[in-house]
């Protein structure tokens, strides 16, 4: 069954493709560890709630986008595997220039309940 890892952050509308960038740069990291598929989403329909909202999870600020992001991997034994082996690849260690801060992302792993795309 697929998992996903999923994550949402804020990122600076000014560095919008340094953050292409590096996603296009960690792609091929991430799939030679197995995962099938990254989409990498760019906030432009993100309203603001009464009690929480996007916005409010990542504290973003003016000037700021929220990104939805996840990665597909064929399995949770994949990915759990795949990231217990990216904790030592150097290639995986976070560039000193980061276009988004870190500690305002969140992330978890997730299974399907329901895919209107999968196989009968």
């Amino acid at each position: 069954m697929p998992y996903y890892s999923g994550f949402v952050l804020a990122v600076p509308e000014t560095n919008r493709q340094a953050y292409v960038d590096m996603a296009r740069k960690t792609w091929p990291m991430f799939a030679r560890y197995g995962a099938v598929r990254m989409v990498e989403t760019w906030g432009v329909d993100v309203p603001d709630g009464k009690l929480t909202d996007f916005r409010k999870a990542v504290k973003a600020e003016p000037g700021e986008a929220v990104l939805f992001s996840w990665i597909e991997w064929p399995d949770r034994a994949t990915c759990d595997a795949a990231w217990a082996k990216m904790q030592d690849d150097p290639e995986m260690k976070p560039p000193a220039d980061m276009p988004f801060d870190g500690k305002r992302m969140f992330w978890g792993g997730f299974e399907p309940v329901f895919d209107s795309g999968a196989a009968h």
